[in-house]
């Protein structure tokens, strides 16, 4: 006779989103903006945008380092600029290398 001890029902509910991930899933809201994610688009090799950053900690014409909800993001290029600073968006323009989350 099998026992059951309720571990495997913790183990299930460690595995669950958070309340507030669950709820944007629920009413289709952005993920970004519920969860003070960052969202990061780029075109080709020459443009990267960073919107709902949380500050500009790092520019050079070779490197950026922008804040973000989840973590710093480090953009490395060549005749790095920003195009747009705003308080909600980042635009990076130049040719664009690499980039990620250190």
């Amino acid at each position: 006779m099998s026992r059951n001890t309720g571990k495997g029902r913790n183990r299930e509910k460690a595995e669950e989103p958070p309340l507030r991930a669950r709820v944007a899933a629920l009413f289709e809201l952005p993920q970004e903006i519920v969860l003070d994610l960052p969202l990061i688009s780029v075109i080709g090799q020459s443009e990267l945008r960073v919107e709902n950053y949380k500050s500009l900690l790092e520019y050079s014409d070779t490197h950026i380092r922008v804040n973000t909800g989840s973590g710093v993001l480090k953009i490395e290029g060549r005749k790095l600029t920003l195009k747009q600073l705003t308080s909600e968006s980042v635009t990076v323009t130049g040719v664009l290398v690499n980039f990620g989350y250190i």
